[in-house]
């Protein structure tokens, strides 16, 4: 069995087209597969549940997850993977409702998953249309992230094809705060990639915010990788090189008679040192709140309504 997972945030435009694009694509595919299409509604505040419940209602093979609340596209990307209930024999397809990432090539990433590849990660070709501006800051968060996480993250997403063996051992990770870009890549498996092209959407607009990315970046970058807390660590040498210097300055200048005058440098000084420290506090302090929301041992998400029936 093969199921098509689709996270939908206020997507009450896109869920007919996305899951007759799912239908076209593999029912007219050479070798059959059956399959069904789950679509996990992340808290919408529109008419998406609606539209899922009236679908799976005509179509067999459409079923549906509800969240009480917004809990994110993580929570619902794993809603999706454990409500598929996959055997080592099945396989999960990860996809966004906007249709940006084609449903065509899933037929090329079933193929490759026959033989034998347990990841199949679909790779960005190019980014598609978007505002320079919205370009400049997803070229800044993915550089974060890269150089965070320690992968590559530019033309990475969130459209893979897992095997049975590869869900199973993402669901049984225990942690809360989940990178689930960056966790398939970790959990090594035999991979390979699919390319493809950025599709414009067809209705509706991102749901990506300037902000929204920067806290995206900050909360992955902090659950997958410890390199911000290194950066405490070369903040305190940079501090500890200047003071050094400006010490040295002052010795001299003090044998040679030209002592400085007045509070100025002890000021700088201070003011300099105390933002360093600040500074350092707040990446603690990050992640010690990450370490509370893990030890809290909150679900990832609450499923508050479910529709269709398991193929």
């Amino acid at each position: 069995m093969l199921t098509i997972i689709i996270p939908a945030y206020n997507e009450e435009a896109m869920i007919p087209p996305a899951a007759a694009a799912v239908h076209a694509a593999l029912q007219n595919c050479a070798d059959a597969q059956p399959y069904e299409i789950v679509f996990v509604n992340d808290g919408s505040s529109d008419r998406t549940w609606q539209e899922i419940c009236a679908l799976s209602e005509k179509d067999p093979l459409v079923r549906g997850v509800s969240f009480s609340r917004n809990f994110g596209k993580e929570a619902a990307i794993y809603a999706g993977l454990a409500e598929a209930g996959t055997s080592e024999n099945d396989a999960c397809v990860v996809m966004d409702c906007d249709l940006q990432q084609p449903p065509e090539k899933i037929p090329e990433m079933v193929a490759r998953w026959k033989e034998g590849f347990e990841v199949v990660e679909g790779i960005k070709s190019d980014r598609g249309k978007e505002s320079v501006t919205h370009g400049l800051f997803a070229k800044f968060f993915y550089k974060m992230l890269s150089g965070g996480t320690g992968v590559d993250m530019s033309a990475t997403s969130d459209f893979k094809l897992l095997d049975g063996r590869a869900v199973k051992t993402l669901l049984s990770m225990p942690e809360k705060k989940t990178f689930f870009r960056a966790l398939t890549n970790w959990i090594g498996f035999r991979s390979t990639t699919v390319s493809y092209e950025v599709a414009p959407r067809l209705a509706g607009s991102t749901k990506w915010s300037t902000f929204a990315l920067v806290r995206y970046a900050l909360s992955n970058i902090s659950s997958f990788s410890t390199f911000p807390m290194q950066i405490v660590t070369v903040l305190g040498v940079i501090t500890f090189i200047a003071t050094l210097i400006l010490s040295i300055i002052s010795l001299c200048q003090r044998l040679f008679g030209n002592g400085l005058s007045g509070f100025t440098t002890v000021i700088l000084l201070q003011g300099f040192i105390g933002s360093i420290t600040m500074v350092s506090l707040g990446i603690i302090g990050y992640y010690i709140a990450k370490i509370y929301e893990e030890i809290k041992a909150r679900p990832k998400y609450i499923v508050a309504e479910r529709t269709g029936k398991k193929a």
